[in-house]
């Protein structure tokens, strides 16, 4: 799909707005809905009661943002054209159900595959609790398609995650989305119209509005406490994922776990379409990043 060059010089200047102040046991609540938490047959009355609230250790992921910058034209993005390619997330301390919080978000670096084909951005947020420390580190890499042959390098400065292992899965769970999860998750923070209207999914090349593929992360992290976190969120430190098709809302996800000694690997697909939604996963456990 061609379109325009990516206009680096205007990206690169553009002022990414800042984001945060408090949030509340509703907020937390709402973000655990939105991942879908509730509709397995599994306890999960901790993620969406306040009386003993723990908040979901992928929250960050909503957190911080700045609204939905990439529409802004100051930005000089093509947003109905961005794929979201791959989200890492490192935590350095547990998440509270209730804090304030504040978040940046800066353009690390760019690519551009050729002329006609895509641009590929890697931008970095990071959000800070209410004692002003780190709380939470992202990378997330984006495709804009048709907007590459502006002239940059081929590739990205962004390791690429280690291949998946070839034996077969060591645990499995297979959890539910809901017909309007991505209407709710949409309330937590991200607003693009191709999870919620129609003619802008045609717009983006889809067929219909698609679950937020950061909603699909978090229902894997949600696997991941309940099949090797014993149910524990605080366990869940880092996790690290490619986009690799679109959920629809209302399908089931099974999340394939591999547990190699310190290592844990992970897969999700939706086995309705025989798709893998989310590969390269890995996630660390007990271990928060030192802040230094």
């Amino acid at each position: 799909m061609s379109g325009r060059p990516l206009d680096v010089d205007k990206l690169l200047a553009y002022k990414i707005p800042g984001g945060g102040g408090p949030y509340t046991a509703d907020d937390t609540i709402l973000y655990a809905l939105g991942v879908g938490a509730g509709l397995a047959d599994i306890d999960e009355l901790a993620f969406v009661y306040e009386r003993k609230l723990m908040a979901l250790p992928t929250m960050p992921l909503v957190m911080g943002t700045g609204g939905f910058w990439c529409a802004d034209p100051a930005a000089g993005l093509d947003w109905p054209k961005i794929l979201h390619a791959e989200q890492v997330l490192t935590l350095y301390r547990t998440v509270k159900p209730q804090d304030v919080i504040a978040g940046e978000t800066r353009i690390i670096d760019v690519a551009d595959k050729g002329e006609g084909k895509a641009a590929l951005i890697l931008a970095r947020r990071t959000v800070k609790d209410g004692d002003g420390r780190m709380l939470a580190e992202m990378d997330e890499v984006w495709i804009v398609r048709g907007a590459g042959g502006f002239g940059g390098k081929r590739e990205l400065d962004f390791t690429a995650p280690p291949p998946m292992p070839g034996r077969k899965c060591d645990l499995s769970i297979e959890l539910p989305t809901s017909p309007q999860q991505a209407m709710i998750y949409r309330l937590s923070g991200d607003r693009n119209p191709l999870h919620i209207e129609p003619e802008t999914a045609l717009l983006g090349g889809l067929d219909q509005p698609i679950l937020h593929g950061l909603s699909t992360m978090g229902l894997a992290g949600r696997a991941l406490i309940h099949r090797v976190c014993d149910g524990d969120p605080r366990r869940l430190t880092g996790l690290r994922v490619r986009f690799t098709a679109p959920v629809i809302p209302g399908e089931s996800i099974r999340t394939d776990i591999w547990v190699e000694g310190g290592s844990i690997r992970f897969r999700a697909s939706a086995p309705q379409r025989g798709l893998v939604v989310l590969d390269g996963g890995s996630a660390t456990l007990d271990t928060f990043v030192a802040e230094v």
